[in-house]
């Protein structure tokens, strides 16, 4: 099978090479050069993202013995707040090879291309969006790539679970023709490839017009059913990589919503007023003008001395 996965060291060196050149490209200071150095910019980032979520699946603080005791606790925890069985949706799809093979390939390569060509349309046509949907990206990303320092073996790695390595039982895997424990496997929490398949929604729907765009919503639902069938995450891995995502877009609006209140709050001294003294001594003469009579006195006199004057 040809592995279309980029493995993280590829992903680095790519990710160099097009930063690189999109370096050279700026510094020439051409004009029809400058927006194709943008977006080499702008690619290198998210190879660079790949990169690190690759990497991070390498390293981790316990062996593959937590990693399996982690994956039981899950699997567990799944029973008790009674989730849907993994393994009777996987015997559904078992019977049908074709449905398995396509199911294995997507899992494998289409959740990158998807999301790479998503951006590419934000770049290209909603600018404005695709810097802040960017971040939002590189946060999760990051996000993901801490939790995964805990390595977190996924659910084809426990035989008491009576799950099927699809990927290997059709020769289909990147990690090799026999089942075993790699450390770059032990990154099944949270599901990356859900997360980014949310991610896409959430970019199709807030920026696309068409009412056509509700469709988008039918690409994470079938993320989320490759990878459990394909025994390769948890219903809790889908579930908290969802979850996380959704913090980071809460806070992501909460902080674009205080700068906008800081923005629009006018700078002290921009208006002077007068002394709030001047106002007070002003209030309590008339105040007092008023209550003993003075004011009312003098302005009476002060007219009859007009009329006393008043040739006739």
């Amino acid at each position: 099978m040809i592995d279309l996965e980029l493995s993280w060291k590829e992903a680095a060196i790519a990710a160099a090479a097009v930063a690189v050149t999109s370096a050279a490209l700026r510094v020439s200071r051409r004009r029809r050069l400058v927006p194709v150095s943008v977006f080499g910019q702008e690619t290198a980032l998210l190879l660079g993202l790949f990169a690190l979520w690759q990497y991070a699946g390498s390293f981790g603080f316990v062996g593959p013995g937590g990693a399996l005791a982690r994956a039981r606790w899950i699997w567990h925890a799944e029973r008790v707040l009674h989730l849907p069985s993994e393994t009777a949706l996987q015997h559904l799809f078992l019977p049908h090879p074709l449905i398995i093979q396509f199911f294995n390939l997507y899992y494998l390569s289409l959740h990158f291309a998807v999301l790479i060509i998503t951006m590419i349309w934000l770049f290209a046509w909603h600018r404005p969006d695709y810097r802040r949907l960017r971040t939002t990206l590189a946060l999760f990303t990051g996000a993901c790539l801490i939790i995964q320092f805990v390595p977190v073996a996924p659910p084809r790695m426990l035989p008491s679970t009576g799950l099927v390595d699809t990927a290997i039982l059709y020769h289909q895997s990147v990690y090799g023709s026999v089942a075993g424990f790699e450390a770059d496997q032990l990154s099944a929490m949270p599901s990356v490839h859900v997360g980014w398949a949310i991610l896409v929604a959430v970019a199709v729907i807030g920026t696309a017009r068409t009412r056509w765009r509700w469709l988008i919503l039918l690409y994470p639902a079938l993320t989320t059913l490759v990878v459990v069938v394909t025994a390769n995450h948890f219903w809790a891995d889908g579930i908290v990589a969802a979850a996380l995502l959704g913090l980071i877009l809460m806070i992501q609006w909460a902080v674009r919503r205080l700068l906008g209140r800081v923005r629009h709050r006018p700078l002290p001294g921009l208006y002077p007023e007068r002394p709030a003294w001047d106002d007070l001594g002003t209030q309590d003469h008339v105040g007092l003008g008023e209550r003993d009579g003075t004011i009312g006195a003098d302005a009476e006199l002060s007219r009859t001395s007009a009329r006393r004057d008043r040739p006739a």
